[in-house]
């Protein structure tokens, strides 16, 4: 059986509220805390967007960046000239397993590669000793995501997950107020997305166009099946909206917009997934789609919970009972959004989990949290972060653990991409998550694990 995700629940029954705190500051939860370090060597992977900010943070830590990899030369030299100075003596690499071979002093590495790649990447830096921070989804199929999981337990580096909204305040106060039932049993979650600027619901482009200069295309792909290279199709950033590549939008947001969930409500994993769309592609994530996750009640929670995520706009948006009162807050509604819906009152906490406005029973408007009288007598006892990417550095360096370690991204992980199983099988399924099946359908196992190209491994 998989280690039990950690949340607040589970850290108030390990052996008291006290002890289980103490757990968790002192980072000796899982076993043995790492080796005591002075300053962290750190290697990034996937020199795109999204990277950038975490070489800065660890540059404003001031700790080391010793290497940047990537396959396409334009990537790195265009972080290069970004961070300056700071970076005039980084190492370039194009292969992730000549930096992990090469690069011994290399402490830990950053991973922000397409979710294809993460995976794979993951595995190897593990093997080798490294810490691990790695973007979210953590894994491109629900295999991976249990593969990794069962890597984690078994190893004594750090790892961080890329939902950033894990440090924030205002999730860990949320998770106190569940657990203090100020909105009584939630029943239902409600996350919503307009459309997005990926492909989507259509095939692949015919013909090829020139590679660029400096980019290995080959070696982009991966482990995926080889494409030609189209300009402006894939590489860079429109690649999630591929399933030979990403998850589209609920691969990239089931790792942030289920965090509080999965934390604070008991979840295991979805018994039946069901949908409504248009678009639904066979190459590409749907055009627009409101797919809903049902957890049948457990030991540890006494009624059933309905996740519903929408994105894509048309038809695929919340109820008008889910958003009335923040419409009635805000004067529209907010472009992204999470709310929780309890008997007693309603939360909501935003694409990220990082707000924390609520609304009682019988009132028209949220407030914040820390103006409404029925949260004022709740203890803070859950510690707050000074920074996702400070907690993991700090948790490399010895000091404390991570909250969001790949157990828990992979559970995330997981329960996001049983969602796009039933997408890609354009049909409701029944989950049996701890097997990883659908139930009476064999065919389902070529979408939750895949067949690999094994020459860039």
């Amino acid at each position: 059986m998989p280690k039990k995700t950690l949340t607040r629940r589970t850290l108030l029954a390990a052996s008291g509220a006290g002890t289980s705190l103490n757990l968790l500051r002192s980072g000796t939860l899982y076993g043995k805390e790492p080796k005591a370090l002075d300053k962290l060597s750190v290697a990034f992977i996937g020199m795109g967007g999204q990277i950038q900010g975490h070489v800065a943070n660890i540059l404003n830590q001031g700790q080391h960046v010793a290497a940047f990899c990537d396959v396409d030369k334009r990537q790195i030299e265009n972080s290069k000239n970004r961070h300056g100075n700071k970076v005039n003596k980084v190492k370039e690499y194009e292969d992730y397993r000549e930096l992990i071979e090469k690069e011994k002093s290399v402490d830990a590495v950053v991973i922000a590669t397409p979710d294809h790649w993460h995976a794979p990447i993951c595995r190897a830096a593990m093997s080798a000793g490294k810490h691990v921070y790695c973007e979210k989804p953590l894994t491109h199929t629900i295999k991976e995501a249990r593969e990794l999981r069962e890597l984690t337990r078994a190893s004594k580096v750090v790892t961080q997950t890329g939902n950033q909204g894990s440090a924030s305040s205002n999730l860990r106060r949320s998770m106190e107020l569940i657990e203090a039932d100020v909105f009584g049993p939630i029943r239902e979650i409600h996350v919503w997305h307009p459309k997005h600027n990926w492909p989507s619901g259509g095939v692949r482009p015919a013909g090829s166009d020139s590679v660029p200069k400096g980019l290995n295309w080959d070696f982009w792909c991966g482990t995926a099946p080889v494409r030609p290279y189209k300009e402006g199709i894939y590489h860079p950033v429109k690649w999630r909206g591929w399933y030979d590549f990403g998850n589209g939008f609920i691969g990239d947001f089931c790792c942030h917009s289920f965090n509080l969930a999965l934390r604070s409500l008991s979840l295991d994993y979805p018994s039946k997934i069901s949908f409504t769309g248009e678009g639904l592609g066979t190459e590409t994530f749907a055009k627009s789609c409101a797919v809903k996750y049902h957890f049948s009640k457990n030991k540890d929670r006494s009624h059933d919970v309905a996740l519903n995520i929408y994105t894509g706009g048309g038809k695929a948006v919340p109820p008008d009972y889910a958003v009335e009162a923040a419409v009635n807050t805000f004067g529209s509604l907010p472009r992204v959004g999470c709310i929780f819906i309890g008997d007693k009152g309603m939360l909501s906490s935003g694409l990220w989990n990082s707000q924390c406005y609520i609304k009682m029973k019988g009132e028209e408007k949220y407030i914040g949290e820390g103006n409404h009288d029925a949260t004022k007598a709740v203890p803070k006892n859950i510690p707050r972060s000074r920074g996702h990417m400070h907690e993991w550095v700090d948790a490399c360096k010895g000091k404390g653990k991570t909250f969001a370690d790949f157990e828990h991204g992979g559970h995330l992980t997981e329960i996001g991409l049983s969602g796009i199983v039933a997408l890609k099988m354009q049909k409701e399924i029944e989950w049996d998550g701890q097997a990883m099946k659908v139930k009476g359908h064999p065919e389902a196992d070529a979408y939750i694990g895949k067949e690999d190209r094994k020459e860039w491994l």
